[in-house]
């Protein structure tokens, strides 16, 4: 079914600037353990590189223009489809997180790492990037107790209307969400 979207979305990165299609960046998945993370990139080539950020400010010259789409659509995280293939995430599951934020948790919070991180998640449909760190972390560790097919079934469900009503893309002041500082 992603399949189309995903080739479209392939060609369109391609023409933009004949940069790579793809990004990866180191994540963590069960245990703590790390893994990179597929997306199509979304910003001009080398962005990380050239301005230090791994996140975008709202308004962020380094996006592009078809990345500010793909954005807005979720688009971009269609090529996790292969780190859920892999084995490294599942469709469901608290969103894997950078790396750096490991040593920042809580003793709580590491247990969001008890399960697989996945495509969408609870604090997806509850907020999304709307949310603070906070209340995110306590959604995915809400998800971590109480993990059943019905409530995946659900977050299913909520992310298709989450997506379509494009509510939560941005928190405030970022593009997606602010760094994690490790304060509670």
């Amino acid at each position: 079914i992603a399949s189309p979207f995903m080739l479209v979305t392939a060609i369109a990165i391609k023409a933009y600037d004949g940069g790579p299609v793809l990004y990866s960046q180191k994540r963590l998945t069960t245990g703590g353990r790390v893994f990179k993370v597929y997306k199509f990139r979304s910003m001009i080539v080398d962005a990380e590189k050239k301005s230090g950020a791994t996140l975008a400010k709202k308004n962020d010259s380094r996006i592009t223009p078809i990345g500010k789409f793909i954005r807005k659509t979720s688009i971009d995280e269609l090529p996790q489809l292969i780190n859920i293939l892999k084995g490294d995430m599942s469709v469901v599951g608290p969103r894997p997180l950078l790396v750096e934020y490991l040593p920042l948790y809580s003793k709580r919070q590491r247990h969001r790492h008890d399960v697989r991180p996945g495509l969408t998640g609870l604090a997806q449909v509850k907020g999304r990037n709307g949310l603070g760190w906070e209340e995110r972390f306590e959604w995915d560790l809400r998800y971590v107790k109480r993990i059943s097919f019905r409530m995946d079934l659900y977050i299913l469900v909520e992310t298709v209307r989450t997506v379509l009503k494009r509510e939560g893309i941005h928190s405030e002041g970022c593009e997606t969400m602010e760094k994690f500082d490790g304060k509670r």
